[in-house]
C-alpha cells in the first residue's frame, strides 16, 4: 500500500457537501504520512476543505493506472493551517518533492485511516497476468503520448 501511494502521487479525495451529494477532487499531493495516515495539501480545494470542516469523514481512492490496482482508503480527516503539525506537513511535502511553501499550500489535511480495501481491475477476471495487463495499459497510456506530441489528440 505504501509503495503505491508514494509511487502513484495521485489521489480520488471523496467528501460529502453541505446538501448531501458527493464531490471528489484530485489530490496529486497525496503521500504517507506514517502506517496510520495519509496526507495530502489543500492548494486549491476550498469545496474539500469546506466539506472537510462539516464533516470528516473522507474516502481516497489511489490507483496504479498502468497496472490497475490501488486502494480504497476510508477515513477521518484533520485540518491544519497553522501550528506544529501544519509545519511537520510541509517539511514533508517538501521532502516528497512537492512545492511546499507555506504561501502555496492553505491547509494540510491528515487522514487517519480506518478502512483499507484493495481496488482490482476487472481485467484481471479470467487469471490475466499482472505482466499482461500493465502491458496493455502502457501500451494504451504510450499511444496517447504519441498522439499528443504529433498534435492528433
Amino acid at each position: 500500500m505504501r509503495r503505491t501511494v508514494l509511487e502513484q502521487k495521485l489521489g480520488f479525495v471523496a467528501t460529502v457537501c453541505s446538501d448531501g451529494t458527493p464531490n471528489l477532487s484530485p489530490k496529486g499531493t497525496t503521500t504517507v504520512w506514517d502506517d496510520e495516515h495519509l496526507v495530502f495539501a489543500d492548494i486549491s480545494s476550498p469545496q474539500t476543505v469546506r466539506n472537510l470542516r462539516a464533516n470528516p469523514s473522507i474516502e481516497i481512492n489511489v490507483v496504479d493506472p498502468i497496472a490497475r490496482k490501488g486502494y480504497r482508503f476510508k477515513g477521518t480527516a484533520s485540518l491544519y493551517s497553522e501550528g506544529e503539525v501544519y509545519e511537520r506537513g510541509l517539511a514533508l511535502l517538501a521532502e516528497r518533492g512537492y512545492d511546499a511553501r507555506p504561501e502555496r499550500v492553505h491547509t494540510v489535511v491528515i487522514i487517519k485511516l480506518e478502512r483499507v480495501a484493495a481496488l482490482i481491475s476487472p481485467a484481471y477476471d479470467g487469471d490475466a497476468s499482472e505482466e499482461a495487463v500493465s502491458a496493455r495499459w502502457e501500451r494504451h497510456f504510450n499511444e496517447l503520448a504519441k498522439r499528443r506530441r504529433t498534435g492528433g489528440g
